[in-house]
């Protein structure tokens, strides 16, 4: 079950800024799923791994050694991995295969490092890229064993990877994200009691262990508020909202079938969705980049505008928050912090994504530093990038439902963006079948003015089916 936002403007009228002062109600399946990435671990067949490209590199022979040690310094408040750095030539190994992997890839080969992906998928967009795929489930022990084996510093491109494989990976090979984060990111009470210990503040929740706890938590909370499972649930899976206390037995019984903790989130209206991408190494640096302003259509991301249109005091404290975050939970690598702005100009933090984001697309072109580049620094333990904003930009997702309208005008109307004042940086993932809602890549349109993204995005009739 589904709810729209209250007062939900349609995207191109976010983006011309013609209705600034809607209301929003915390996403609850009526926008993006990216609120509701927190995902349930894997299992763990026995199938061998495949080799799908030439074989990189592999690291020194110390390097479990050194994991071990790394380890033991870590549990004992001294590690190494403040002074460990990876240098260009070094192999990365990543655990994932999608368009973040590949990205990544891209980025991480300019600065001079190998790569190996470990996907399940055959031609993934990260395995077209990088120089070697295994070809293996993410829960499969051997093949990640095999990777911790070629690589010399471990990675993972987004959070359905199961931890304990992680964790197994952090004691034979150098991953400086550790398993930590991910195990609390996976399960959305333990990554909300994680944010409140930073002090941040979150939506009023509850946890839920039965019909009782539920009708206590809906009375104290009202209506409408949302019923989610703390794992597995994501695009708008998971979650019944409530919307009146005879739904009560039916939300229980429906979300209970998943086997998972439950928790109860009260709405909060908002004025804007936000994100902030924050970046930490292991010596402890911390950067932020500027705070992107997200529009989601149907669950999924549609947009990001940057600047976002709030205050610069938002903008500081929305930073603020992001590397608080970061600081308190040690991340190391991105951490993409996603917030709610309400009319009276409060911050509550909907989730955490320990990783890129796609809300950090823009950054390719539009900063200083991508986010790409910036995660490969500080997974490496090299300095940060600038994270300044070089112009204003627009990103837009390309879904599978835009490919034919897109390719048609990247073939033959690309050079007439000019006139509209817009320069558009296409980014497409190597995915061979465009299906609907599918994300098939992204557009930059840089700008001196977002309001010309607009009207170019509606020139072009590309995303006319988005209302």
């Amino acid at each position: 079950m589904t709810a729209k936002n209250s007062g939900e403007e349609t995207a191109k009228g976010k983006l011309n800024g013609s209705l600034t002062n809607s209301e929003g109600l915390n996403r609850a399946g009526q926008t993006d799923g990216s609120n509701f990435g927190t995902n349930g671990p894997t299992s763990l067949p026995t199938q061998s791994t495949s080799v799908q490209a030439p074989q990189a590199e592999t690291g020194k022979e110390s390097k479990a050694e050194t994991a071990v040690q790394d380890a033991t310094a870590a549990a004992a408040g001294t590690s190494s991995m403040q002074h460990r750095v990876i240098p260009p030539g070094s192999t990365i190994g990543v655990l994932g295969g999608g368009q973040l992997g590949r990205m990544l890839a891209l980025a991480g080969r300019n600065m001079g490092y190998r790569f190996v992906t470990l996907e399940p998928g055959a031609d993934s967009p990260c395995g077209q890229v990088a120089d070697r795929q295994i070809q293996a489930s993410y829960g499969d022990v051997d093949a990640a064993r095999e990777l911790a084996r070629v690589s010399d510093v471990i990675t993972y491109e987004f959070e359905n990877v199961d931890a304990a494989v992680t964790k197994l990976l952090t004691q034979e090979a150098y991953v400086p994200q550790g398993s930590a984060l991910l195990y609390t990111t996976q399960h959305r009470l333990r990554e909300k009691r994680a944010i409140e210990a930073a002090g941040v503040r979150v939506a009023p929740y509850a946890e839920i262990a039965s019909e009782e706890d539920l009708r206590v938590a809906v009375g104290k909370f009202g209506t409408p508020c949302v019923l989610k499972t703390a794992t597995g649930g994501y695009d708008g899976k998971g979650q019944w909202v409530i919307r009146s206390a005879d739904e009560i037995p039916d939300a229980f019984a429906e979300l209970s079938r998943a086997g998972t903790d439950l928790v109860l989130e009260q709405f909060i209206r908002f004025e804007k969705e936000i994100s902030v991408i924050a970046a930490r190494s292991p010596r402890g640096e911390v950067k932020a980049f500027p705070a992107a302003e997200n529009i989601h259509v149907e669950n999924i991301l549609h947009m990001s505008i940057v600047p976002a249109r709030i205050s610069a005091s938002v903008q500081e404290e929305a930073e603020r928050l992001a590397i608080r975050i970061a600081e308190s939970m040690k991340a190391v690598g991105l951490i993409a912090v996603e917030m709610f702005l309400t009319k009276d100009g409060e911050l509550f933090v909907n989730e955490l994504a320990p990783r890129p984001h796609n809300s950090g697309h823009y950054t390719m072109e539009a900063c200083l530093t991508s986010q790409f580049e910036q995660h490969v620094r500080a997974i490496c333990n090299l300095p940060l990038g600038p994270t300044e904003l070089l112009t204003p930009v627009v990103m837009v997702n390309v879904l599978g439902e835009h490919m034919e309208p897109l390719l048609k005008w990247f073939c033959s109307e690309e050079s007439a963006a000019s006139d509209s004042g817009v320069t558009p940086k296409l980014h497409l993932y190597g995915k061979d079948e465009a299906k609907t809602k599918r994300k098939m890549g992204h557009i930059n349109l840089l700008t001196d003015d977002t309001a010309k993204a607009a009207e170019w995005m509606e020139r072009t009739g590309i995303w006319d089916s988005i209302s």
